[in-house]
């Protein structure tokens, strides 16, 4: 299994999946985490689970499907985001089966990775 881990270590309220990392790594050594930037090209597989922080949740949600956000506004190219790429990746045919665990900004460390880790029992 590949989980594909998104997230910007100089954000504090973007850095939680990346800050859990670790022990994640640590507790599933069978699962093979990848740190990616999500507006580079990287490859996309057939069933892309992904972990990242999602504005304007307050809990932990799992999406399977991108008609679930709220669409961001573009205005310039620094508008151009994860959900902007998928998108994209969709548009292309590339994205066939999606899973975002969505984590919250303001979320705790402890909590996220108690719900990781009941999430990811085989």
């Amino acid at each position: 299994m590949k989980i594909f881990v998104f997230g910007n270590p100089d954000l504090p309220t973007d850095s939680l999946p990346l800050r859990i990392l670790p022990q994640l790594v640590k507790q599933w050594p069978q699962i093979e985490f990848v740190v990616a930037d999500p507006n580079e090209e990287w490859e996309v597989p057939e069933n892309l689970i992904l972990i990242d922080t999602v504005q304007g949740v307050s809990a932990i949600t799992e999406f399977t499907n991108l008609d679930d956000f709220v669409r961001p506004p573009k205005i310039t190219m620094h508008d151009f985001d994860a959900y902007t790429n998928l998108r994209y990746l969709q548009k292309l045919g590339k994205l066939k089966k999606i899973k975002i665990i969505g984590l919250p900004p303001a979320i705790d460390a402890k909590t996220a990775l108690a719900y990781l880790t009941e999430k990811l029992k085989p």
